[in-house]
């Protein structure tokens, strides 16, 4: 088993920031990555950022680009995405996905953390 726990969600205004947090234990990967995806009531869920943990490649969906940072710490197996400038339509529960980069889906996910964005 390989667990995933979010933290870092919350209420903010608009143009505010938040910085969520996903720590992943239970199992080591020699080379995975690990993403934000995130889910809006009644909206599919969508994918926000990724990052590779063995390189610093990263990937962001274009609406988020310049305002969201992916980041990580290897050391504390640990997944980061500060997120400025936030709008509305940033509002979601937010959720943090490893897999290995093999395969193309995302096996293993975190329980979530809400994002609300206030005007």
């Amino acid at each position: 088993q390989v667990q995933l726990v979010e933290s870092g969600g919350g209420l903010v205004q608009t143009g505010g920031s938040l910085k969520l947090s996903c720590a992943v234990s239970g199992r080591t990967f020699t080379t995975y990555w690990m993403g934000w995806f995130r889910q809006a009531p009644g909206k599919e869920r969508e994918f926000v950022a990724s990052i590779g943990w063995g390189t610093a490649l990263t990937f962001y969906k274009d609406s988020v680009k310049g305002r969201f940072t992916i980041s990580k710490d290897n050391a504390k197996n640990t997944v980061y995405l500060q997120m400025n400038s936030l709008k509305p339509e940033d509002t979601a529960v937010y959720y943090c996905a490893v897999k290995t980069t093999t395969t193309i889906e995302y096996h293993y996910w975190g329980q979530g953390t809400q994002v609300t964005v206030s005007l």
